[in-house]
């Protein structure tokens, strides 16, 4: 979850264009252009959010509720010991799950949260080191699971080191034999404020390769107009990068958020989402709880919106083709 300084996105630039990335060799999900495509070809378009199952590793009916709602897809909070540590067989419980109720993992390694900015957070070079060592998990699951490498691994302080150690993590990832497709994470607390991703994006995919990386941003009150969210989603699209939104909420720390504008706009663009979150959040954060006390007979006004509403999961949510 994003904790991020509140700051105005001037009109967008366009970023620096390159070569379209050419699909990946995994067995799995691949990028083409700005699609992300499933083991059998088809558009995947993520509709789901996060549950962090790091905090509450008791919480499994998560994944046959979201599913029952509309999810195709749960983003799940992991840690490697800043949170405790989430073992190989936890991992490969966590994808026993996502496939028995036909939901795609994407696996998140929460220890990167804030670098920089906050005491106890760990580099992206320490989590392509968890993703190795819980390798044995991973390998044969590309088709199901998908490796968001750090959440939201930079602050605002050292900023400007995501692009080398970004490039630094996937070539690790890849060194170590992870053909899987990777997500990565925006610095600014996810929130890309100083345009570093995006103006680097087609540096970091260039980086990899298997051409198969996924960027994300986190949107919270940078993106408090519809003007703001459609100006981030379009130059990626207009550059023909793969962009998902990994977080969002209707509100933080830094104030108001579009959420409207974001929903609306990703399903024009058929830009992927995963919203924050689906239970739990404390420390004064509780408003983007989707379900409260992770009932999911009893819903928020948050969960309400992101589901039925305009453009939410019963509407815009797919199935992966592998389970077809």
């Amino acid at each position: 979850m994003a904790i991020a300084m509140a700051c105005v996105l001037a009109a967008v630039s366009l970023v620096v264009t390159g070569p379209a990335p050419s699909a990946s060799a995994a067995a799995g999900f691949r990028v083409s252009g700005t699609k992300l495509l499933d083991a059998r070809g088809a558009q995947f378009v993520m509709r789901g959010a996060s549950h962090g199952h790091a905090w509450y590793t008791g919480q499994t009916q998560v994944w046959a509720d979201m599913k029952n709602l509309g999810a195709n897809t749960i983003r799940v909070v992991l840690t490697a010991g800043r949170y405790g540590y989430t073992s190989a067989a936890e991992v490969s419980a966590i994808i026993g799950r996502c496939k028995s109720y036909k939901l795609v993992c994407v696996l998140e390694n929460h220890d990167t949260t804030g670098y920089g900015d906050q005491s106890g957070a760990q580099t992206l070079n320490d989590a392509a080191t968890y993703w190795l060592n819980v390798k044995s998990a991973l390998v044969g699951q590309e088709a199901y699971a998908i490796i968001n490498i750090g959440n939201e691994p930079f602050g605002n302080n050292i900023a400007s080191q995501w692009t080398s150690a970004t490039k630094s993590a996937i070539q690790r990832l890849r060194a170590g034999g992870l053909q899987h497709t990777l997500i990565v994470d925006a610095p600014n607390w996810g929130q890309d404020h100083q345009w570093i991703m995006r103006n680097n994006a087609w540096d970091v995919l260039s980086a990899d390769s298997q051409r198969n990386t996924v960027f994300s941003v986190h949107m919270y009150g940078v993106y408090d107009t519809a003007a703001e969210v459609y100006n981030y989603l379009d130059s990626f699209h207009t550059a023909g990068l793969p962009l998902i939104v990994g977080e969002f909420g209707h509100w933080h720390s830094d104030g108001a958020v579009d959420e409207d504008a974001i929903v609306n706009h990703a399903n024009y663009r058929g830009t992927g989402w995963l919203a924050w979150s689906w239970s739990g959040n404390g420390s004064g954060v509780e408003y983007l709880d989707m379900v409260y006390g992770f009932n999911a007979g009893s819903r928020t006004w948050w969960g309400d919106r992101l589901i039925y509403g305009t453009n939410g999961w019963k509407q815009t949510s797919k199935q992966a083709t592998v389970y077809n």
